[in-house]
C-alpha cells in the first residue's frame, strides 16, 4: 500500500454533491462518447470460462477471482479483468458492420493490485471496440481516434465546468504523441513511471506509444498482454493530475493483433500455449473483424474532472484500515 498525501488539499464538494456530480458526469459521457465513436451500448458478462481464453491476462501474474458452477462441473468461472477480448468477439456475434462498434459497463476485481490513490481492487471502465479493415490497421488510425476522445474528454470538461465551475479541473485540448522508445531516450536513468510524470507535468495530456516489447533497458515501458494489443498500434493517454501533481492514465487502447502479430508476441513472451483456446484460433483463422479498442477509467475520468486525490472518492471499495486514517488525516473523504 501506498498513499501519497496532497498539498493543501480541499475536496471543494461535499460527499453528495460529489456523488451527484459523478452520476451526471458517467451518464452525460457514455451518451456522447457512444454518439462521437458510433459505439452502440451492450450488456457485458463479469465472469466468463477459464477455457475461453477470453479473459484478460494483464501483465501475465495476477491471479483473477474465480468459482465453479454447479452445472459446470470441471470448469473455473473467471470473473474477468477486462473485456479486452470479449468485445472483438461479440462485435461478430452481434452482426455489426466495418466501423461499426460497442461499449459497454466493465467491472472488474483485480485482487492483486498495489493500492494507492489511483488505484483499487475495484475496475471499472467504458470498455469499446470498433471495426476497422485490415489496411486502417495504421499509426495513423491510432492517432486520429486518440484525438477523438481527447476531444470527447474536453468537451465533457465545459459541461462539468456549467454545473459545478468551483471544482472542475481544466485540461487540455491538445495531445502530445510519443513512443515508450522515445521516451526512453530522453530521460534513459529514470524509471518508466518518472519518464510519464516528467513529459505529462510538461506537455498535460501526452500518449504513449508501443507499449509491451522490451526497450533498451531490457524491459518494457509496461506490461501487456500478448494476445490483444497489437505492441506496435497500442498506447496509454496520460493527463496530469493536479491535486496530487501526477500523471494519470485514463485510457489504454489500441489496434487489436491480427494473425501474425498474435502469433509473434505470444511466442515472445512464452505463452504459445494461449494460441489453442477457440478465440486465439479465431484470430489465427481470421474469424474475427479487424478491431481497434481500449478502455476510459470511469472512476479515473471522475478523478481527473473533479480534479480529486484519490479514487475512493470517487467509487466504493475496500481499503486498508491505515488507508482510511491517512485519508481521514489529511482530509480525503473516501466512501
Amino acid at each position: 500500500m501506498y498513499f501519497t498525501v496532497p498539498k493543501n488539499y480541499n475536496p471543494v464538494l461535499s460527499v453528495r454533491e460529489t456523488q451527484e456530480a459523478i452520476k451526471y458526469l458517467r451518464d452525460t459521457f457514455q451518451k456522447e462518447f457512444g454518439k462521437e465513436m458510433n459505439l452502440s451500448r451492450i450488456s457485458a458478462p463479469m465472469f466468463v470460462p477459464k477455457s475461453s481464453g477470453l479473459n484478460d491476462n494483464l501483465n501475465g501474474f495476477e491471479r483473477p477471482v474465480s468459482f465453479d458452477m454447479q452445472e459446470m462441473p470441471g470448469e473455473r468461472i473467471e470473473v474477468v479483468h477486462s473485456l479486452a477480448k470479449w468485445k472483438r468477439y461479440a462485435l461478430k456475434k452481434y452482426g455489426f458492420g466495418m466501423h461499426e462498434g460497442l461499449y459497454t459497463n466493465m467491472n472488474a476485481i483485480r485482487r492483486d493490485e498495489i493500492l494507492d490513490n489511483l488505484h483499487s481492487v475495484y475496475v471499472d471502465q467504458w470498455d469499446w471496440e470498433r471495426i476497422i479493415a485490415k489496411e486502417e490497421r495504421t499509426d495513423e488510425t491510432l492517432e486520429n481516434t486518440v484525438r477523438e476522445i481527447v476531444r470527447i474528454i474536453k468537451h465533457m470538461e465545459h459541461e462539468i465546468w456549467y454545473k459545478y465551475p468551483q471544482a472542475v479541473c481544466r485540461v487540455s485540448d491538445q495531445v502530445t504523441f510519443v513512443t515508450s522508445r522515445e521516451l526512453e531516450q530522453m530521460w534513459p536513468d529514470k524509471t518508466a513511471k518518472e519518464r510519464e510524470n516528467l513529459i505529462t507535468k510538461d506537455k498535460k495530456c501526452v500518449f504513449i506509444k508501443q507499449i509491451g516489447w522490451p526497450l533498451e533497458s531490457g524491459r518494457p515501458h509496461d506490461g501487456r498482454a500478448p494476445d490483444y494489443d497489437d505492441w506496435n498500434l497500442n498506447g496509454d493517454l496520460l493527463y496530469w493530475l493536479p491535486s496530487l501533481e501526477t500523471a494519470l492514465e485514463i485510457s489504454s487502447m489500441g489496434i487489436r493483433v491480427d494473425e501474425d502479430s498474435i502469433r509473434t508476441q505470444c511466442r515472445a513472451s512464452h505463452c504459445e500455449g494461449r494460441l489453442t483456446f477457440p478465440y486465439h484460433q479465431m484470430v489465427l483463422n481470421r474469424e474475427l473483424p479487424y478491431t481497434i479498442g481500449g478502455g476510459i477509467g470511469q472512476s479515473r475520468l471522475c478523478m481527473l474532472l473533479l480534479n480529486k486525490a484519490h479514487v475512493g472518492e470517487v467509487q466504493a471499495s475496500v481499503w486498508p484500515q491505515e488507508m482510511y486514517e491517512l485519508a481521514e488525516k489529511h482530509n480525503i473523504p473516501l466512501l
